[in-house]
């Protein structure tokens, strides 16, 4: 298998060169990302929790799907790809904002990214792969933000990052 590499971006985001992905973790290098956050009509945030085998923050709840775009591949594109590939389902995402973040990991990794969010919408259940996600639900923003600042422990530490930079834009746009 050929391993992924990321897009490594200035802080413009002007791409920079190729790197792969582990190693722009363990050197904690400058990548670019994307966030995808799916509301249904009720304005409920579908979260899901990464399955227990992945490399770092497993078993932990984060936004609907999140990964890095492949080189030559649109924002858009990388995120309706792996909203496929991770919840099984495809919607029309619009791109909101994008922001830089960092966010060190126990197990020596770091994620510095050039993140792009974007949000689309959804009434039904997802087929989840099983590989990528553990699980699934459906939370009201209101629910979201206070459950983060009871047990921050429980949720990934992007999702935290963009949760709380964005909670009201992500509010009033859902």
């Amino acid at each position: 298998m050929i391993e992924e590499r990321v897009i490594l971006v200035n802080e413009k985001d002007e791409k920079i060169g190729l790197m792969p992905k582990m190693e722009a973790h363990e050197k904690a290098v400058l990548h670019r990302a994307f966030s995808v956050f799916i509301f249904n009509s009720k304005n409920e945030l579908m979260l899901q929790q990464r399955a227990a085998h992945k490399y770092h923050s497993p078993l932990l709840w984060t936004n609907t799907c999140c990964s890095h775009q492949r080189d030559g591949e649109s924002n858009i594109e990388a995120g309706t790809r792996r909203l496929k590939e991770e919840m099984g389902f495809t919607t029309p995402l619009k791109e909101v904002t994008s922001f830089i973040y960092k966010a060190p990991f126990d197990n020596g990794l770091t994620e510095y990214e050039f993140d792009h969010v974007m949000l689309g919408h959804y009434e039904n259940r997802p087929t989840i792969n099983r590989e990528e996600v553990e699980s699934w639900k459906w939370m009201p923003l209101e629910t979201v933000k206070e459950d983060i600042a009871i047990q921050p422990e429980l949720y990934t530490a992007w999702f935290k990052i963009i949760f709380d930079k964005f909670y009201k834009h992500l509010n009033t746009n859902a």
